[in-house]
């Protein structure tokens, strides 16, 4: 049985991540600051790694212990923020292939969230 508040924190902390990634691997494309400090952003990845190691902890846990629902959630979660901060932040359209896609990853969260296999 899903425990909704473990899922609910897990999901938090794996949306958190992956803002956290978006703008560490994609700013340099918008700001100068992000392009000319590399170093930085890099030691910026091991609070971001917490993040994900929260996610996929509380996400598991929620699961009572099985671990391919937490990677599927991550995964899709992190298709989404992507998603979303390229039509934002640089005005990338949402093609029909990109909705498409993102549709398929709401529609996989939502396997994992809503099939009960036990």
């Amino acid at each position: 049985m899903i425990e909704s508040r473990l899922l609910i924190v897990g999901i938090f902390w794996f949306l958190l991540g992956h803002i956290a990634v978006f703008f560490q691997l994609n700013g340099q494309f918008k700001w100068d600051w992000f392009a000319k400090n590399e170093w930085a952003l890099a030691l910026f990845g091991l609070i971001i790694s917490y993040f994900y190691i929260w996610g996929t902890k509380y996400t598991v846990a929620s699961f009572d212990g099985l671990l391919w629902p937490a990677r599927f959630i991550g995964f899709g979660i992190g298709m989404i923020v992507y998603a979303l901060g390229l039509w934002f932040f640089f005005k990338e359209g949402i093609t029909l292939k990109t909705f498409i896609s993102l549709f398929l990853c709401m529609i996989l969260i939502c396997l994992q969230i809503f099939w009960k296999t036990k």
